[in-house]
């Protein structure tokens, strides 16, 4: 079976360049085995990457055991729910890539929650 988005159409990956997912497979794919749903593919900020740290989550420093590179503002990565769910409501959440999004994200936050947050591509832009 095929994965589907918030948007009800089949899962687009997120990102290769770095390799975002659970399964570090470009999806924000996911199973009973990721416990912290890592779902919604966001284009990260510097201001959701300090937010993080203050939460004790650190997403700049890479870690290598875990085949993650650490990332920087403008990265593509599949979040976990309830830490985008946290960075929305203190008003610092990372635009939404709605078609990379898992419709998982649904259990977590609504769908108007995450089209006010919609990542609009320019065209020269991934």
């Amino acid at each position: 079976m095929t994965a589907k988005n918030v948007l009800g159409t089949p899962l687009v990956p997120c990102s290769y360049d770095p390799l975002t997912g659970y399964y570090r497979d470009g999806c924000c794919n996911t199973d009973a085995q990721d416990s912290g749903s890592h779902v919604i593919c966001a284009r990260v900020t510097q201001a959701f990457l300090e937010f993080s740290l203050t939460r004790g989550n650190d997403l700049f420093m890479p870690r290598p055991e875990h085949r993650f590179p650490g990332l920087k503002a403008g990265d593509r990565w599949c979040l976990c729910a309830l830490r985008w769910k946290e960075a929305f409501e203190a008003g610092v959440a990372p635009p939404v890539v709605l078609e990379c999004t898992h419709a998982r994200a649904l259990d977590y936050v609504t769908l108007e929650q995450l089209r006010a947050h919609e990542y609009l591509r320019q065209p020269s832009q991934p």
